[in-house]
């Protein structure tokens, strides 16, 4: 089934970003200075939110309409762990990330380099949500 299909599909995606920032980009960014480290963080985390945000709900409805055609309970849960991360972001993660919008480059201290560090920690979650979202989806594909 088509639908199913292109959930499977659009969970790897979004489990593939999000996971590259929590091994790759995020380790790598830790060895900038201060300044360099808040400069990197603020255009990558719009790109992030540009590519990343349209995944879930796409995603997410792509898995409800394989559920709705074949009342495997296998897509529900990949669609709820795949939306998910819109909430999870808005309450847990949004703070922090209002809170380095706000800082400079010129600006940027340990406080700064402490906030871009619980990011990454709160954005393993999202890592996480989109993992289990894609491995529910194998699950049902599989089935």
């Amino acid at each position: 089934m088509l639908t199913g299909q292109l959930a499977l599909a659009i969970a790897a995606v979004f489990f593939g970003a999000a996971i590259y920032v929590n091994v790759a980009e995020q380790p790598a960014r830790l060895g900038l200075d201060d300044a360099s480290l808040l400069a990197q963080w603020k255009p990558a985390y719009k790109r992030g939110t540009v590519m990343q945000a349209p995944l879930t709900v796409i995603g997410c409805l792509c898995a409800l309409a394989a559920w709705w055609q074949t009342r495997d309970g296998a897509w529900l849960l990949g669609a709820l762990l795949l939306i998910a991360n819109m909430p999870y972001t808005f309450a847990v993660i949004m703070p922090t990330n209002r809170a380095l919008m706000t800082r400079t480059p010129a600006t940027a201290g340990r406080d700064s380099r402490a906030l871009i560090e619980k990011w990454g920690r709160l954005h393993a979650v999202r890592s996480a949500l989109g993992g289990g979202a894609m491995a529910a989806f194998l699950w049902a594909a599989a089935g």
